[in-house]
């Protein structure tokens, strides 16, 4: 067996690709664009991990999608997640968990999908703004 994908549903193609390749830093693989049949596919991964993909999944006709958390997270680990945090910040994403352990943090997609950041390797000294900063929203 070996793992081929995620999808998540996407309400916003640019918003989606702005967040998960601009901001979080993913690269799109492939789209599949079929709207005879009402939908299309486009696939980001990891430079890292070009095989474990992100299905993003956009209907034509409109479906209002709630919550996200209902679904989980999904979880990347990161080179340095103080700078990942910053450059998402940068791009308008608010920290719903900010990396104050410098180990993990949490951010939502623009549809709401719950996003695990994990430092890779042991965790940063701790270091401000992150340290003191409270936790916004659900994560």
């Amino acid at each position: 067996m070996r793992y081929l994908h995620t999808m998540v549903r996407i309400s916003d193609v640019d918003a989606s690709l702005k967040f998960y390749c601009d901001d979080l830093g993913l690269i799109e693989t492939k789209r599949v664009d079929r709207p005879e049949h009402g939908y299309m596919l486009i696939f980001v991964a990891a430079k890292d991990t070009p095989d474990a993909e992100v299905e993003l999944t956009y209907n034509y006709d409109p479906e209002e999608y709630f919550g996200g958390r209902n679904f989980g997270h999904l979880a990347f680990r990161v080179e340095n997640i103080y700078e990942t945090c910053q450059r998402l910040q940068d791009g308008g994403v608010t920290i719903n968990r900010p990396p104050r352990d410098g180990r993990m943090a949490f951010v939502r997609s623009p549809d709401g999908i719950s996003i695990e950041l994990l430092q890779e390797g042991e965790p940063l000294a701790s270091a401000e703004p992150w340290a003191s900063m409270e936790n916004t929203g659900n994560w």
